[in-house]
């Protein structure tokens, strides 16, 4: 009888993604693993101490993924950079939408908070030298820009809507515009 094939930290890692990019994350167990595998849970357990370990790594495969379209997207030059990162954002919504919501979805109630401004600076960088905004008004900017963008991007995620990428990409300039005046005739008022 040939030997059973070795199941690598890599294999579970794998197909943990696939199980929530086809049935989300809340469907990722030993059991749901091990089936696909084709094993016992002992190799999850010997490669990872608990299933919390292996989400752990899930989470920051699926940062990976998501920074991968970020990069893509304002190398690209489709867009200007600031267009491209909501873009990218979107995009990946539409295209890995387990992924998305596990991101930018999932319940935080029992996590610190994570961004506290500093996870922006090159964003808030390119609306700086973009739009001439003082530093606390491109934060303020970009926050309330991510709002708008992240309502899209969900809507996308959970199949609400279907809009083309012409109709997104013309419905953020003018959200971005309609925003950009307003906050350079606010900040011309100080």
């Amino acid at each position: 009888m040939p030997p059973k094939a070795k199941v690598t930290r890599e294999d579970i890692l794998s197909a943990c993604v696939e199980i929530i990019r086809q049935s989300g994350f809340d469907a990722v167990n030993a059991r749901a693993l091990a089936s696909r595998l084709g094993c016992s849970t002992q190799p999850i357990f010997s490669h990872y101490q608990s299933m919390d370990a292996l989400k752990d790594d899930a989470l920051r495969y699926a940062e990976q993924v998501y920074q991968r379209y970020l990069r893509t997207d304002m190398e690209s030059g489709e867009f200007p950079p600031y267009k491209a990162s909501g873009m990218a954002y979107i995009r990946f919504a539409r295209e890995e939408k387990q992924l998305f919501r596990l991101l930018f979805m999932r319940d935080r109630s029992a996590e610190p908070p994570r961004y506290d401004g500093g996870d922006f600076d090159g964003i808030v960088d390119i609306i700086q030298s973009s739009t001439g905004l003082s530093r606390e008004r491109a934060y303020l900017f970009h926050l309330e820009m991510w709002i708008y963008v992240h309502g899209i991007a969900t809507m996308c995620a959970t199949s609400y809507l279907n809009w083309d990428k012409e109709l997104i990409s013309r419905m953020m300039t003018d959200a971005y515009e309609g925003m950009k005046l307003r906050f350079l005739s606010e900040e011309g008022e100080t």
